[in-house]
């Protein structure tokens, strides 16, 4: 691969997981109210809201490395980390019958997408 194309491939990596992340974690600033109509209150708000908040500022971060893949090259392997912290312990809960089958898609589109940021790290190595 050219380093043109790698450059390339890197950015649209990134973009598009900052992008995708904004579009689901968005509204879960207004679901609340939802889960508590479906039966499942929140009893720690803080920790939902904590957990959107950090969730959004990672898309910054995706969105500043795909702007600049090469200069923010050393932040991808900490990409990669923080889609693990989600999509590993989600799939472990899974395993152990705690969580259910939509929660398990979800974090698997996050393992999916950490795999994609290793291919960006990769490629842009060289470039």
């Amino acid at each position: 691969m050219t380093p043109g194309r790698a450059i390339r491939t890197a950015r649209q990596i990134f973009t598009a997981a900052a992008l995708y992340g904004v579009i689901v974690l968005l509204p879960m600033y207004f679901a609340e109210p939802m889960m508590a109509r479906a039966g499942r209150p929140v009893t720690h708000p803080e920790l939902l809201y904590g957990f959107v908040g950090l969730a959004l500022a990672l898309q910054l971060v995706y969105w500043t490395i795909g702007r600049d893949p090469l200069r923010f090259r050393p932040l991808m392997p900490i990409a990669v980390l923080a889609k693990w912290s989600f999509g590993i312990p989600v799939a472990i809960l899974f395993a152990a019958g705690r969580v259910d089958a939509a929660t398990f898609t979800l974090s698997s589109i996050d393992l999916a997408i950490s795999i994609l940021f290793l291919v960006a790290w990769r490629i842009t190595r060289t470039a």
